[in-house]
């Protein structure tokens, strides 16, 4: 029997896409620039990055 996850997962290193052009900073919980800037304020890298939904917080917790 095959795991399902084998039907999506891929090995490491073999994307073609790009790196994003920031960097997680751990100690300010945020994404951030090469300048150190924040991510969401540059326009050009929310554009290019799209959006992300998540419900999981709806469906778990009754205060969300």
């Amino acid at each position: 029997m095959r795991p399902f996850v084998f039907d999506y997962a891929q090995p490491a290193g073999t994307s073609d896409a790009a790196p994003p052009p920031y960097a997680y900073d751990s100690t300010r919980q945020l994404n951030v620039l090469p300048d150190g800037r924040p991510a969401i304020a540059d326009r050009a890298v929310l554009r290019a990055t799209g959006t992300t939904t998540s419900t999981a917080g709806s469906q778990t917790h009754f205060d969300d």
